[in-house]
């Protein structure tokens, strides 16, 4: 399969290139595009080779990527990969496959390129009706409309049920400053101090969890913007928060999430 990225953030665009190898080694780049720009340069000019899917972030360098749409009359199938979910209802105007938060999720990502590929097989199947010499699209609406209907509303866990000995508490989401994780072990810390075990990994948390309220900076820790208290930068481009309420273990930013945690905070 061949794919196109358009995404500003060098970081952010590596990582998905690295996603979409891990799912599967033969997909091929063909290019990554920062910029509306580039993009309908890109586009405009013939290409040796097609690509059959599209991965845009929706906030390019010089504006929004639906001017690469409009300019080029993009018709190749889009996953938009972004940190802003206003644009929901313009991006499924257009031929949208599905839209994902930054940020991604290697299981969300997954998912996607799987309901591409079965969109493109329904679209594929002949109609049995047609004429030999005349082959007609025939796609199963029915099941089209069930795959779509996955782009309604996304709901987050409101709350955690927490087992502490033989007492059962629970937390309000809204009550949790960040969670990580320690010896194959997550914790939650509530804003009061309290740490408690939860029965979730990290993965697991960041798609149950609202991603305007809670960033994944590594592979050991999940938090709000209400629990960073400081920001340490460092050369090399490394970070290390300062969390409230103070956690024992050191809060590290990983390299290639700096980038998204700028966006995330900027919000």
């Amino acid at each position: 399969m061949n794919v196109v990225i358009l995404e500003d953030e060098r970081l952010t665009a590596q990582r998905l290139e690295s996603l979409l190898h891990r799912y599967d080694p033969e997909i091929r780049v063909l290019a990554t595009l920062p910029s509306v720009e580039k993009a309908v340069a890109w586009f405009s000019q013939p290409q040796p080779e097609k690509p059959d899917l599209v991965f845009m972030d929706i906030h390019l360098q010089d504006g929004l990527a639906f001017r690469v749409i409009e300019q080029v009359k993009l018709t190749t199938p889009i996953i938009f990969t972004t940190a802003f979910d206003e644009y929901v209802i313009q991006a499924f105007k257009v031929n949208s496959i599905d839209y994902l938060l930054k940020p991604l999720s290697y299981d969300e990502l997954v998912a996607a390129i799987t309901k591409y590929k079965k969109l493109k097989e329904h679209f594929a199947q002949p109609s049995s009706s047609a004429p030999p010499t005349a082959p007609m699209v025939a796609p199963d609406m029915e099941a089209l409309v069930r795959m779509l209907g996955a782009f309604k509303e996304t709901t987050y866990k409101d709350r955690f049920m927490i087992t502490v000995g033989s007492k059962i508490r629970s937390v309000e989401t809204s009550e949790i400053a960040y969670f990580f994780l320690d010896e194959r072990m997550a914790f939650l810390v509530t804003k009061d101090g309290a740490t408690l075990p939860v029965d979730y990994s990290l993965d697991k948390l960041t798609t149950l969890l609202n991603p305007k309220q809670f960033f994944r900076i590594s592979r050991q820790f999940l938090v709000t913007l209400s629990a960073i208290q400081t920001i340490h930068t460092y050369s090399a481009g490394k970070w290390r928060l300062d969390l409230q309420p103070k956690s024992r273990l050191e809060a590290f930013v990983s390299g290639d999430r700096i980038a998204e945690l700028k966006e995330w905070l900027g919000k």
